[in-house]
This record gives structure tokens, C-alpha cells and sequence, in this order.
């Protein structure tokens, strides 16, 4: 794709690909070959050219951003990992629930430890009623894929539970707040948001979701990993149907 940002900036100070290049003393066809080839100069060059145009280099070449800056604050929004879900202590699951003011946003395919451990019918109502917007995504009993992810696990009343969940927090959905979504996606991660935080459960192959580590996240300007999952999380939410009685 062409540097538009640069092409842009150029405009704006007046100057051609050759009017650049006279400034900067290099050839035209360098200045040719950043707008339409992506190529990003060294650092000395960046900082000539952006204090011709009068921009931040970041500006001109946001794929910098893309380096130190940015995995130093991915790894800054990881703040703790355990080996199975079953050793996440139930109060940090419950003091995100709590501490949830704007947004809860749930992807399993059953999910039946939390309203089976976790209370998490009653959370849900208490969140609603506060205002709180409370998006939760179900595995399609019916679907393909949970039936194989049944068989994969040699947990073959995964189906029932999926159908269990549902029909416990069924009656939820009286609130305005809270919407309950069936979905037919291959689940790689079961995720579990809480305003600015975030729970991931990772799956593999022939293991069952407790047995498969879970990573807190807690969003950080610049990082990239909870915006990462979050989107994983819309595109199943434009997939997912409501759940026909």
C-alpha cells in the first residue's frame, strides 16, 4: 500500500518528490520508492524528513510503533498466568465480577463452572440491574463443532451442558442489558471480560478447558493483546444467533 501519511504531508508543506529530495540531498527516486514501496528509511533520514514536513516520524512511519514501545506494553497488560483454570482462585474471578461497572462479555462453548461455582446467574442479574451491559456467547448444542469438540475430549456430554448453561440463564435475558448469543465457531480460547480486564483460558487438543492454562490481562494503552482477543470476541458476537426456545 502507498505511504499516504507521507504523500500527504508532502502536499501540505508544498513540496514535490523532487522538492524532498532536493532538501534532503538524495535521489527522487529514494523519495519515490517510500511512497510507493513501503520502504522506511534509517533513523538519521526519518528525523531529516520529519522535521522538513514538520511531523512526528511516528506519524509518517506508524509501523514503528509497532516495535519495542509496543511489545513492552503487550507484556506490561499480561499481570498473571496459571496452569489450569481450577487453580484461578474463585475470588479473583469474583473481584472482577464485582469490580465490573460498564461491560461483562463471556465466549464458551458450556461454561458450566460458573454458574455452577461461581454463582454466576445471580452476578449477572445483580450486574444488569446496575447498568452494567452483559454480552454472553453459548456453544450450539446442535452445531458440529461442539459435538466434535465433545469427542476430541472424551467429554461427551458436552452438548448437554452447553443446553444446561443456557437454560439457567435463560430467564437473565429479561434485562435489557443482557443478551445471550448461540454460536457455531471453533472455540480456541474461552474468554471472560470484565470492563478493562480479561480472563483467557486457552484450549488444546484432547484437553479440557480446566486442564488448559488461563492468562489475566489488563488493558494497557499501546499493548495489543486484550484488543486482540476482544476482536476475536466481536466477530464471534456478529456470528452468534439468539437461542430459539
Amino acid at each position: 500500500m502507498p505511504n499516504e501519511r507521507l504523500r500527504g504531508a508532502m502536499d501540505a508543506a508544498n513540496l514535490t518528490k523532487n522538492g524532498l529530495a532536493d532538501k534532503l540531498e538524495i535521489s527522487t527516486k529514494t523519495v519515490e520508492r517510500w511512497i510507493t514501496q513501503e520502504r522506511c528509511p534509517h533513523p538519521g533520514m526519518r528525523l531529516k524528513v520529519a522535521k522538513v514536513l514538520s511531523r512526528d516520524e511516528t506519524y509518517l512511519w506508524p509501523e514503528l510503533l509497532a516495535g519495542s514501545r509496543s511489545a513492552n506494553a503487550s507484556l506490561s497488560e499480561l499481570v498473571q498466568i496459571w496452569p489450569t483454570r481450577p487453580e484461578v482462585p474463585h475470588e479473583v474471578w469474583r473481584s472482577l465480577m464485582r469490580q465490573a461497572t460498564n461491560r461483562i462479555d463471556v465466549l464458551v462453548y458450556a461454561g458450566g463452572f460458573l454458574v455452577e461455582s461461581l454463582d454466576f446467574v445471580n452476578v449477572v442479574k445483580q450486574k444488569a440491574a446496575e447498568g452494567v451491559e452483559i454480552r454472553i456467547l453459548l456453544g450450539d448444542p446442535e452445531c458440529w463443532e461442539v459435538k466434535k469438540r465433545a469427542e476430541e475430549e472424551g467429554l461427551l456430554s458436552l452438548p448437554q451442558r452447553c443446553q444446561s448453561t443456557w437454560e439457567y440463564l435463560a430467564e437473565t435475558t429479561k434485562s435489557p442489558n443482557v443478551q445471550i448469543r448461540i454460536h457455531k465457531t471453533p472455540l480456541y480460547n474461552s474468554l471472560y471480560r470484565f470492563d478493562d480486564s480479561m480472563l483467557v483460558n486457552t484450549h488444546s487438543y484432547g484437553a479440557y478447558a480446566a486442564k488448559s492454562p488461563v492468562q489475566h490481562f489488563q488493558q494497557v494503552r499501546g499493548g495489543r493483546l486484550f484488543s486482540y482477543y476482544m476482536d476475536s470476541f466481536e466477530a464471534v458476537w456478529e456470528l452468534g444467533k439468539p437461542k430459539l426456545v
